[in-house]
């Protein structure tokens, strides 16, 4: 279900004081959910010795929220320099940060490559030679092209600019081990929100087949097996939920099945953000419009800008109104924001009850890829940040944006070249 009922429960009781105190718009996250789906996750897990999660920042960059995640024994998933700054910043360093990160600059390697290190991870064979220094452990991303499919999110694996090609994989680990490389890892990620934990399981079998060949081929042992991310949330009502329980034990008989037929194990990694903190998150907006053209729309105070999903991949997201019991009058609308752009809507033709000027709408699982995929047309500032406290509290975990802000980058000193 969309937003579980001891969050929509918790957050009904404070969302009006909250809108008091902070004004509308803002995502508010629920750290009572987010604890909780993480120590489901570490127990489904338990039976496997070194299994590591490592948080995707991607999903939700937010220091505060990081914080909570390495409380629970997670690492960072980063994917750009300042994912892994951020995730410094936090005092979380070396092995406990993963760089995954594609068409990669000199600048970005020797931020990640630096004294407080990483976990490297590469997604080009040609980006060895561009690396300074072959480190000690390196793990490579694998696409299996054709041999797999992906999903509708993260795309077919022959079109995916992601990860080294099966033809490539012998020849990478090779050329890293030529250069020193002492410690291995290989890593793989195929789908996005992904409900189906048998395509979770059959992922593992992939890169447990593949470990073989590479390590029977160059008489290497692997340290671990990254299967990535993608594990999904259920965005609407009448979808299932993902079997974590059935996805671990699955797993679980793979690799204790390697382990007797070769002789060693890999441990486990993964690297969740939407299911750590999808369902964790709303984002709370006013009603502050209503137009009634060919269609109805019902104008509110955020905008695409504040959550892209359903304008850039049309997803739905549920949406409820705060304090409007089920069995009032509903109308066909579209829910919309400012943007002079016609996909800047966060539900189209949604059975809705009748609303008001200054109703708030709930807008359901926000917690990854919603502000974080913010932007700025339009000159649309993207909104404040709150955490829902396990006593019921809320602190403001990044303020909004102020025009200030907008126009900063526009304050240098002038540099012109003649030529």
């Amino acid at each position: 279900m969309p937003m579980s009922k001891d969050f929509r429960k918790r957050l009904s009781h404070v969302v009006s004081k909250a809108v008091e105190h902070f004004g509308t718009p803002f995502h508010i996250y629920d750290e009572k959910g987010i604890r909780k789906t993480g120590k489901a996750l570490k127990h489904a897990f338990s039976k496997i010795d070194g299994f590591k999660e490592f948080f995707a920042v991607k999903a939700l960059p937010n220091p505060r929220i990081m914080s909570i995640m390495k409380e629970m024994g997670f690492g960072f998933d980063c994917s750009s320099s300042p994912e892994v700054l951020l995730s410094r910043s936090i005092k979380s360093f070396g092995e406990n940060i993963m760089f995954t990160s594609n068409n990669t600059s000199i600048n970005e390697f020797s931020t990640a490559l630096d004294d407080n290190g990483c976990i490297l991870n590469l997604d080009d064979i040609s980006l060895i030679s561009k690396i300074p220094k072959m480190p000690e452990l390196i793990c490579f991303r694998y696409n299996p092209g054709p041999r797999r499919k992906g999903n509708k999110i993260i795309g077919n694996p022959v079109e995916s600019k992601y990860g080294i090609s099966h033809e490539q994989v012998l020849p990478a680990y090779k050329e890293a081990l030529e250069k020193g490389a002492k410690r291995f890892g290989m890593h793989t990620m195929l789908a996005s929100n992904e409900l189906n934990h048998e395509y979770m399981i059959e992922t593992t079998k992939m890169i447990l087949d593949m470990v073989d060949l590479v390590s029977t081929e160059l008489n290497i042992k692997f340290e671990f097996i990254n299967i990535g991310g993608g594990l999904g949330i259920p965005y609407q009502p009448e979808q299932p939920s993902l079997n974590i329980d059935l996805m671990a034990k699955g797993i679980e008989e793979l690799l204790n099945n390697f382990k007797t037929s070769k002789g060693f194990v890999p441990k486990l990694f993964m690297e969740s953000g939407r299911y750590m903190t999808g369902p964790h998150g709303a984002l709370v907006t006013s009603v502050i419009n209503h137009k009634n053209i060919y269609r109805k729309y019902v104008g509110v105070d955020a905008s695409m800008s504040a959550l892209m999903r359903p304008g850039m991949y049309e997803t739905y997201h549920h949406i409820h109104i705060h304090g409007k019991d089920k069995s009032l009058p509903r109308e066909k609308v579209d829910v919309t924001g400012s943007l002079c752009e016609n996909i800047d809507k966060f539900a189209i033709q949604r059975d809705l009850p009748e609303t008001k000027v200054n109703d708030l709408l709930i807008i359901h699982d926000t917690g990854a890829h919603g502000h974080a995929m913010g932007f700025n047309y339009n000159g649309s500032l993207r909104p404040k940040e709150l955490l829902l406290r396990e006593d019921n509290s809320i602190e403001l975990i990044r303020r909004e944006e102020s025009i200030d802000d907008y126009f900063a980058t526009l304050g240098f000193e002038p540099d012109k070249l003649m030529v």
